[in-house]
């Protein structure tokens, strides 16, 4: 099947088509581009808006913990990468598609302009042969036309009798001239018939099938391409799938990371005060007053009576005093004397302690005008005045298990750094020993100032580190010991849980309360153990000082480069190592700085 064979005559049809076909393509190309602008701003319009939801941080406080939040973000990550592939999508469509389908538009439109223009031109010359041929044919058909009438002119001379031989003889000759010239336009009649035919022969058989031929190429060619353009349409999108289910892979990790337990302990370890609960309310007797007026006889069985009810009322009246969060004060209790406290029985056998105190009223005075005994909450918070002072560097503004949150996260801070600190003496150690063997390299003294304030920073870091962990453990000392004491408070029932100093820190000093038996806590300092010994430690080895340290710090040690010292302790991997002079003197001294020689048998001495 060609289009030069079956379509010889259809060459305006052809024009058309093909003109259609190269719109058509054009009109592609103008979807496609569409479809790129939707995708571009769909890429636009999601990452708009994961920026509108993305955190707006600052510091590291204001970083996401709970799983939930932390899910959300991972979300919204992905959500940019899936907009990220959609922005990958466009410039794919853009680049093998919509450029590609305008370029050969163009070169289509170029060549279909050509293979018009030389049918075009082969029919203007089939016109022109068909033109010369039609005039020599009009032309011998004329030349015939006259040869006859000179024909008919001589005839009618030669058969009449009155006409002179003169007139026969120029008729004769004017039919002679009249038919050479017939045939000499017959000859050339013949020739461009002949001419004609071969070249209209060679038009529709030769001319005209070549050019319809490129031209079906040509519409086989972009309809191929149209066939390219929808593949690579779609490969587009298929390219990345894999990606974008890896997106919503990742979203699915992220809501089954969501973990509610560890949320709620969350919760709890970001407001948990450290403080423990108020003691339960003392029983307060008030009834002592009004039974001595009655009689001997009835005094036993009524103050058992009475003592039961009034106990339940009185400590239902106290529990209803007892607001949430206990920011509602419980008045402070009249000063008890020795002759106010005595010893009752209940029927079942046990023994509670009773409070006499000798007019009622100044109990309700004492109730109305006493100074609450059991702090609020917020007034608990440690180093904090009734104006909220600013926060200190040893965080005792803050309640003690948020206070040994964020020394901990200080020392792990400071931990960091000391190492990365380390790390680049390290290295200029290294460089230095490289130069001290290759000089052309460069010169070993230009890095000691380098060096002198690495190692400065390091002692720095050392302090902080130290001091810091001294906090830390007071901290974890005072939290242990009010966990004994609040365990000794619930056997007694005399001393209040808590009390709250003047300038709005907590206190447990037991001296404040009423005298009452003294409590034996099992709680161990375990900060008297390193003084509870006064034997000088063992001498374990011994050091040189490589750098001079002065030593300004307090429980430092001050030495001079080149100076020998006994080791009592080793570096427990704090960066301190403790030692000791000659004349008794000891302290903690830089590892970095000292050159240590331990000996095997003097640990046991």
């Amino acid at each position: 099947m060609s289009w030069g064979t079956e379509l010889w005559d259809q060459f305006d049809s052809l024009d058309k088509h093909t003109q259609w076909g190269i719109d058509f393509l054009e009109r592609y190309a103008k979807f496609v581009k569409e479809r790129i602008e939707i995708e571009q701003n769909y890429a636009k319009q999601l990452r708009n808006l994961v920026k509108k939801y993305c955190p707006k941080r600052s510091s590291k406080d204001e970083e996401p913990r709970f799983t939930s939040c932390i899910a959300f973000f991972n979300i919204l990550n992905e959500l940019n990468d899936y907009a990220g592939q959609r922005e990958v999508v466009a410039e794919e469509m853009a680049h093998r598609v919509y450029g590609e389908l305008m370029r050969y538009a163009h070169d289509l439109k170029t060549e279909r302009k050509m293979h018009l223009q030389e049918g075009r031109k082969a029919q203007q010359y089939l016109d022109m042969c068909w033109k010369q041929m039609d005039n020599s044919k009009k032309k011998f058909e004329r030349e015939c036309r006259e040869a006859e009438k000179a024909q008919q002119s001589y005839e009618r001379l030669d058969n009449d009798t009155n006409a002179t031989k003169a007139d026969v003889e120029k008729a004769k000759q004017h039919l002679n001239l009249r038919t050479h010239t017939a045939d000499e336009n017959k000859n050339e009649y013949a020739a461009q018939l002949q001419n004609f035919n071969g070249e209209q022969h060679k038009h529709f058989y030769v001319v005209i099938p070549q050019i319809y031929k490129q031209l079906q190429e040509m519409d086989e060619r972009r309809t191929i391409k149209l066939s390219e353009c929808y593949r690579g349409f779609a490969d587009s999108e298929r390219k990345v799938i894999p990606i974008i289910s890896k997106c919503l892979e990742g979203m699915i990790l992220a809501a089954k990371s969501v973990d509610e337990r560890r949320d709620s302990q969350m919760v709890v370890d970001s407001f948990k005060s450290g403080f423990e609960p108020p003691g339960d309310f003392p029983f307060e007797d008030y009834s002592q007053h009004i039974y001595r007026t009655i009689s001997d006889g009835t005094i036993s069985a009524s103050k058992q009576e009475s003592g039961k009810v009034d106990a339940k009322t009185t400590v239902g009246k106290a529990k209803g005093k007892l607001w949430l969060f206990g920011k509602k004060p419980k008045p402070q209790s009249p000063p008890l004397t020795p002759t106010s406290l005595f010893t009752s029985s209940t029927p079942n056998g046990s023994q509670f302690l009773t409070f006499s105190i000798e007019p009622v009223h100044y109990c309700m005075n004492e109730i109305k005008t006493g100074k609450p005994r059991i702090p609020s909450f917020r007034s608990l918070k440690r180093g904090w005045s009734v104006k909220m002072g600013p926060a200190l560097e040893d965080f005792s503004h803050l309640p003690p298990e948020q206070r040994r949150k964020k020394l901990q996260q200080r020392i792990d801070e400071l931990n960091r750094e000391l190492q990365k600190e380390s790390d680049q003496k390290d290295a200029l150690n290294k460089m230095k020993d490289v130069y001290e063997k290759n000089p052309q390299m460069g010169d070993p003294g230009s890095l000691q100032p380098k060096l002198a304030e690495t190692m400065n920073n390091i002692d720095r870091l050392r302090m902080e580190i130290h001091k810091n962990e001294a906090w830390l453990s007071e901290v974890e000392g005072k939290t242990g010991g009010r966990g004994d004491r609040r365990h000794s408070s619930d056997i007694n029932h005399l001393v209040t849980q808590g009390r709250e100093s003047p300038e709005g820190s907590y206190t447990d000093d037991a001296n404040q309360e009423v005298r009452g038996p003294p409590q034996q806590h099992g709680h161990h300092n375990e900060f008297d153990d390193e003084f509870e010994d006064d034997d000088p430690l063992p001498a374990i080895g011994h050091c040189k000082a490589i750098y001079p340290f002065d030593g300004h710090n307090e429980g430092t040690l001050a030495m001079k480069e080149g100076e020998v010292l006994y080791i009592i302790e080793e570096d427990k991997g704090d960066g301190w190592t403790r030692a000791r002079r000659q004349n008794g003197e000891e302290g903690y001294v830089p590892t970095s700085y000292i050159d240590v020689t331990l000996e095997k048998n003097s640990k046991g001495s």
